[in-house]
């Protein structure tokens, strides 16, 4: 059994190792971490803005395809106007411009007066102009011309006149211009335009009184 005194000389001794195990180790509201909540709100926020920065460098860019130029479209000229060409045929046909025969340009008619003009074209083409080619007006004055209608073919490399009836117009003075062209038998005009150009009324070289056959004859 321990003395009193025994006891009281102990009891400073525990109060002195107790004393220094509270000064060597942490205590309770030492081990507990402090949370601070908006630090980690901040620090979520700057992680969301690093990720979403990222995701964007990482999409592949979408570079517009230009638009295609128009094309730009052919056109041909309205027939009517004198010296304007016809809408032509690529087949293997075509004729050739070779002389005035009659009524060379500026020949000079009186009002009213008939004459016939010749042409002569040569059959340029790799194909025979075929009966039933046309040769007509395409633009400019008819002054009473009509439509010429071949009857017979004529072969490659051959000439042939082509003449048409006219009749210098009453109405009107100076000089008048009328276009002429051949076509196929599909409508398809061919090869050079053939001009018939008169003064009306005015000075220059009178009109030929000789008045050739007007169907086309070869040579």
């Amino acid at each position: 059994m321990t003395s009193p005194v025994t006891r009281a000389k102990r009891a400073p001794i525990l109060f002195l190792i107790g004393l220094i195990v509270s000064a060597c180790g942490p205590s309770a509201a030492d081990l507990t971490p402090t949370v601070d909540p908006n630090a980690i709100r901040t620090q979520a926020v700057a992680t969301f803005s690093v990720a979403l920065t990222q995701t964007r460098s990482a999409k592949p860019t979408v570079t517009p395809s230009p638009s295609p130029s128009p094309t730009s479209i052919p056109t041909t000229s309205t027939p009517g106007t004198p010296g304007a060409a016809a809408q032509t045929n690529p087949s293997c046909y075509g004729l050739l411009f070779v002389a005035d025969v009659t009524i060379p340009d500026n020949t000079t008619v009186a009002p009213g007066q008939k004459f016939t003009k010749t042409w002569r074209a040569q059959n340029s083409g790799s194909c025979a102009w075929a009966p039933g080619f046309t040769f007509s007006l395409i633009g400019g004055e008819a002054m009473g011309g009509q439509t010429l209608t071949l009857t017979q073919a004529v072969p490659v490399g051959a000439t042939a006149d082509l003449s048409i009836e006219m009749t210098a117009p009453t109405n009107k003075t100076g000089k008048l211009e009328g276009t002429w062209q051949m076509a196929d038998s599909s409508g398809l005009y061919f090869g050079n335009a053939l001009f018939v150009i008169v003064v009306v009324g005015g000075s220059g070289t009178p009109a030929s009184t000789s008045t050739p056959t007007p169907t086309p004859t070869t040579t």
